[in-house]
């Protein structure tokens, strides 16, 4: 992983009220069929945190507010798709989450999350994510949709606002 360079850089956002929090079913591209939260490439010359505000309103019609970058996924494919995902968390936001032609919403119980129909890893990081203060960074190798080797880092609270 030393010299590991990403083909494509892209975000998640997930926003969280109260004991719920904001999930999608993808309807096309990447992850098509899957639960997850909203997300996508970066533009060129556009901040992660850009990315991940603007991905949440094109999918849903929602605009997160004070979100915070709280972790960062590598994936590695054996395909050869290498892909950083920087993962943010917002408890604040404007709007009805609305179906657009890229995903449906789905408002789910923090304890009741979907993992049986999200990618692998979500299981080993999403709920604690949510549920706690600290910070991860994560690596993974999939051959296709199976998680073939998994590494996670926790690190205590750096919340840390990206501008």
């Amino acid at each position: 992983w030393q010299n590991w360079q990403p083909t494509v850089r892209a975000t998640l956002m997930f926003v969280r009220q109260g004991d719920r929090v904001l999930l999608i079913r993808k309807k096309r591209g990447f992850g098509m069929g899957k639960i997850n939260g909203p997300g996508g490439k970066l533009d060129p010359g556009e901040t992660e945190h850009a990315c991940a505000v603007r991905e949440m309103l094109e999918e849903l019609g929602v605009r997160a507010h004070d979100a915070v970058k709280r972790g960062e996924l590598w994936f590695q494919f054996v395909d050869g798709l290498a892909m950083h995902v920087a993962v943010f968390m917002s408890e604040r936001h404007e709007g009805e989450a609305t179906e657009t032609e890229e995903a449906a919403p789905l408002w789910t119980g923090v304890d009741q999350i979907p993992f049986g129909r999200m990618w692998a890893d979500d299981a080993l990081w999403l709920h604690r994510m949510l549920t706690g203060r600290e910070d991860f960074a994560g690596r993974f190798l999939f051959d296709g949709d199976h998680m073939r080797w998994h590494q996670i880092e926790w690190t205590a609270g750096g919340k840390t606002r990206d501008p």
